[in-house]
């Protein structure tokens, strides 16, 4: 029986893009395998499957920028929809140590999300965005969000994980509503 909800991280492969600020997807949703069981790779679908229970955990191993081909190809193979998907990806609108849980909405110029979209053919789908911004002034948007966590950031991204990680699995336990309710406002006082 297929999972009732899949949460999937965006990222890129290769230890060239680990750890880097656009693999925040990848990292908590590591983060969230650690709790709920190992992933293991599957070639049919293009990435890295687990599963605990009523929901899958899915780590798409195309490109960022071809992340929605894989994520479309199992939500159709597993008779999902899109009201039961979690994308967890970064976000260079938010400031580092916040995140935002979000039932739908555009891609926001993110290009993983905007893959995800079009190969959907919906905004309809729930998002857990991890904030990595701002981009500091006269740094390029794209060698900010390739380039890796300075120490100071890695001790605020431990935490942001592990609240990230929880607001996931609020997702699948009460719902997109819960999650929004209890952690849209982390990174304000906690960081």
């Amino acid at each position: 029986m297929p999972p009732s909800k899949l949460i999937t991280g965006l990222g890129n492969p290769g230890e060239k893009y680990a750890r880097t600020r656009h693999n925040c997807g990848w990292i908590v949703l590591d983060e969230v395998a650690r709790e709920v069981g190992p992933l293991y790779e599957s070639e049919k679908w293009s990435g890295l499957l687990g599963e605990k229970g009523d929901f899958g955990l899915f780590k798409p191993l195309t490109y960022m920028n071809r992340s929605g081909i894989a994520v479309g190809r199992l939500l159709r193979g597993l008779d999902c929809t899109p009201a039961d998907l979690l994308v967890v990806s970064d976000d260079l609108n938010l400031d580092l140590g916040r995140i935002r849980v979000r039932p739908g909405g555009s891609s926001g110029g993110h290009n993983g999300l905007q893959s995800v979209i079009e190969n959907l053919g919906t905004e309809e789908f729930a998002r857990l965005r991890i904030g990595i911004g701002p981009v500091p002034d006269g740094v390029p948007g794209r060698a900010f969000v390739l380039g890796r966590f300075t120490r100071a950031e890695e001790n605020v991204l431990e935490r942001v994980v592990a609240a990230a990680r929880d607001a996931a699995l609020c997702w699948v336990a009460e719902g997109e509503e819960a999650a929004m309710e209890r952690f849209n406002g982390f990174g304000r006082k906690n960081i």
